[in-house]
């Protein structure tokens, strides 16, 4: 102890103090220093060798007829070879008609060893005429029967006849899972099969506008072309995705990826083998975004929940009680948090459940409750439409009543614009250019059944709502408007 320059025995206790509580720190930041080696990226080879065997590419052949097969290069105008090409290649009627059999791959994975049920993306096997499975020990098995195909989520489900089961994999569950957690790919990229990723979550509820059930799970996990279908796995070996899309101006990985999460697949996939279809929750009303200037006209918080601006005749919707300028800010105890979020939760909901419904009212929160009815086949859209063009933020010069020349709805306009009989209100006949109706998107032929929350039939009782927006100080006159197209949303309007 001499080296520390003990003057006494309470100075050598305190020394002997100050030096066992820096080795106490240097030994914490050794565990802490091994506890991150131990919890970043290590090996997944005993995760990947006990699951590979359950992952399986799928190989598809269809006859097509077309002029050619295969795609043949652009010969430069003058080059030696233009007339070899024309001699052999571009006789006229030399491929007309000529069945050709196209073939591609992709990835699945089994769900039941012993049913022999495969699940793949839609797309893999869309057209296909031939299926086959081909596991990673060399073997294949045709696939027997498509059990059901989804095209909303792009999920498909195959059934092939093993002689012994084969090894199969569980789903887990994507709502527990955390932005920044490690996932494993493996799949059959550009045909290389038995490829293994390691990437992390990169983010949750990605909407990729590829249908209105858009909840992407994003991972920086490579994933290329022939990676469809293919599993997303957590670290526990469980199924948390199917891989399904890319981001890519290349065509290979760029570290953007998207899978469709296990608690969305497997609801489909469940459905997809009791019924050989989906069956899909329906509610009957059509919705958009809460914009601030729509938010603040109706009294509701912004930027939540679901603005209604339709609600169809005798659904279930209709029925509750739901009314247009209804905004639904919670369904079945689930948080509306965005107008996107309603037609999953709504198509995920149990058919013939009677659930509870949180809206805003003109400014007052109540409670209604549905009983949730069954979407037909293949509209995709859980009775909760779009209701048109989103809000536009932008503002310019106005017209003779913002911007827009209106009319009557006589019978000669209704046939001009081809305006529906049930259909009343002001027709607008002309649109400003750079007016604040052209920057909302609105067109001639569009009929303005709503100003300031109550009917109007003539030009003088829109005029007149402006004046009575003008009167109270509010900001923006609220347009219920409906489309050539049937289309019904609501427009703000902002008022100079």
């Amino acid at each position: 102890m001499r080296g520390f320059g003990f003057c006494s025995p309470l100075r050598g206790l305190m020394v002997l103090a100050v030096f066992i509580a820096a080795l106490s720190v240097l030994a914490a930041d050794g565990a802490r220093r091994g506890a991150i080696a131990q919890n970043g990226p290590k090996s997944v080879a005993p995760i990947a060798g006990r699951l590979i065997d359950a992952v399986v590419n799928i190989s598809t052949s269809q006859h097509a007829k077309g002029p050619r097969g295969v795609p043949l290069p652009k010969v430069p105008k003058g080059s030696p070879f233009e007339e070899f090409f024309d001699d052999f290649f571009n006789q006229p009627g030399a491929d007309e008609g000529i069945e050709r059999r196209v073939s591609s791959l992709g990835s699945g994975f089994v769900v039941d060893g012993k049913e022999g049920l495969v699940v793949t993306n839609n797309h893999v096997i869309a057209d296909a005429d031939e299926i086959y499975v081909n596991f990673a020990n060399g073997s294949k098995l045709k696939v027997e029967k498509i059990v059901g195909k989804d095209t909303q989520t792009d999920l498909a489900l195959l059934k092939v006849n093993p002689k012994t089961p084969l090894k199969d994999v569980k789903f887990g569950s994507s709502e527990t899972l955390q932005v920044g957690d490690w996932v494993m790919a493996i799949g059959n990229p550009f045909g290389l099969g038995g490829s293994v990723t390691v990437g992390i979550i990169s983010a949750k509820e990605r909407d990729i506008n590829s249908g209105p059930y858009d909840d992407y799970l994003q991972t920086d996990a490579a994933i290329n072309k022939g990676n469809s279908g293919g599993p997303l796995f957590n670290m526990d070996g469980e199924v948390i995705g199917v891989n399904t899309a890319i981001i890519s101006p290349t065509g290979g990985s760029i570290g953007i990826g998207f899978a469709v999460p296990s608690d969305t697949a497997l609801n489909v996939i469940e459905q997809l083998k009791l019924y050989g279809v989906t069956r899909r929750g329906w509610l009957g009303v059509r919705i958009q975004t809460v914009a601030d200037e729509i938010a603040e006209d109706l009294g509701v918080p912004p930027n939540k929940g679901a603005l209604i601006a339709a609600v169809e005749p005798d659904s279930p919707a209709a029925v509750a009680g739901l009314q247009a300028r209804d905004v639904i800010v919670s369904f079945d105890g689930k948080d509306v948090s965005t107008m996107r979020g309603l037609p999953r939760i709504v198509a995920q909901t149990r058919i013939g459940k009677t659930v509870p419904v949180e809206i805003w009212r003109q400014g007052k929160a109540m409670s209604l409750s549905v009983k949730v009815g069954q979407l037909a086949e293949e509209t995709g859209d859980a009775g909760i439409l779009p209701s048109g063009d989103e809000p536009s933020a932008e503002d310019g010069e106005t017209g003779p009543i913002l911007g827009m020349t209106l009319s009557e709805l006589t019978d000669d306009l209704r046939s001009k614009y081809s305006v529906d009989a049930h259909v009343d209100g002001v027709i607008v006949t002309e649109v400003a250019p750079e007016s604040v109706a052209a920057g909302k998107n609105i067109k001639p032929g569009d009929v303005i059944v709503e100003a300031g929350q109550e009917q109007v039939r003539t030009p003088r009782e829109v005029a007149e709502s402006v004046e009575r927006v003008q009167a109270s100080g509010r900001q923006a006159l609220l347009l219920r408007i409906e489309g050539k197209r049937g289309e019904v949303r609501f427009e703000a309007l902002p008022i100079k």
